[in-house]
């Protein structure tokens, strides 16, 4: 019996033990807690003071205090968002709605991570976010709204992605049609450039037969020119000029022109004879 008794104490004597172990640790979160809302207000002070500095350090060191303190985290992320600070600011968020035991604390942490990606225009994220907001508050019409804005500007996204990406493959579409006309165009110059050449050789050619023949021509001109001469020199050495006279025929025309000579001259002295004036003497 007294060894049962003993048993029976050493579980009572654990079983208070860890009672007061419990109860000390809840007191310590009490105060920690408290302590941590103190700071948080210390924060809300300063925050609407405009001294983000001061509010930052008071809500850094409430979250420190009690883990359990979700306005902590959630007043830091809305400093934060004020502050354009967008990335530090949706951690807090996050960090808000999962230690949260509250769903309208859940549904405000929820619906501000939404406002953080609108302000990213990550438009599909930011409609998830309001889901879980509205999950968790399905009466508020502010989460709605930006619900259905959200939605909206997803749609026009896409929309303009897809367009973009149509624009894109139209582009390349026509880059290739060019480089295929440039190809097709570059063939056919080739090939006129081939043709051409075939002609100019083929006139080249026709030029060079007829020159050809010309410089034939010419040369066979030249053997008769050279023939022609010496045939020519034959006669002229066989017959008389057309204009050469005979040696008869020039003593007839010395004569001529001597009996000619002697006329004129008989007559020249004639008129000498008859123009000379007779001189007369007048008697006074």
């Amino acid at each position: 019996m007294n060894k049962i008794r003993i048993i029976t104490l050493s579980v009572f004597v654990s079983l208070s033990a860890n009672s007061i172990a419990q109860e000390m640790n809840e007191q310590e979160k009490e105060k920690a807690l408290k302590t941590s809302t103190n700071l948080t207000w210390e924060g809300n002070k300063a925050l609407s003071e405009d001294d983000f500095i001061a509010a930052e350090v008071n809500y850094r060191k409430a979250i420190s205090e009690s883990p359990e303190n979700s306005a902590a985290p959630y007043n830091l992320g809305n400093a934060y968002y004020l502050n354009e600070t967008y990335n530090e600011a949706f951690s807090r968020f996050k960090e808000a709605g999962e230690t949260s035991t509250s769903k309208k604390d859940k549904h405000s942490a929820y619906h501000n991570m939404g406002n953080v990606f609108m302000k990213r225009k990550e438009y599909e994220k930011a409609v998830e976010a309001y889901k879980e907001a509205l999950r968790n508050d399905p009466t508020d019409e502010e989460t709605r709204y930006n619900l259905a804005l959200a939605k909206e500007l997803l749609k026009k996204d896409e929309e303009n992605k897809q367009q973009n990406q149509d624009d894109k493959d139209e582009d390349k579409k026509d880059k290739d049609e060019n480089k295929d006309q440039d190809k097709k165009d570059e063939g056919e110059n080739e090939d006129k450039k081939d043709q051409g050449d075939e002609g100019d050789k083929g006139e080249e050619g026709d030029k060079n037969e007829e020159q050809k023949d010309e410089n034939k021509d010419g040369e066979g001109d030249k053997k008769n020119q050279k023939k022609q001469p010496e045939q020519g020199d034959k006669e002229q050495q066989q017959q008389p000029r057309p204009n050469q006279l005979s040696k008869q025929q020039v003593e007839n025309l010395l004569r001529a022109m001597q009996n000619a000579e002697k006329k004129v001259q008989d007559k020249i002295d004639a008129k000498k004879v008859k123009g000379v004036k007779i001189k007369n003497e007048k008697d006074w």
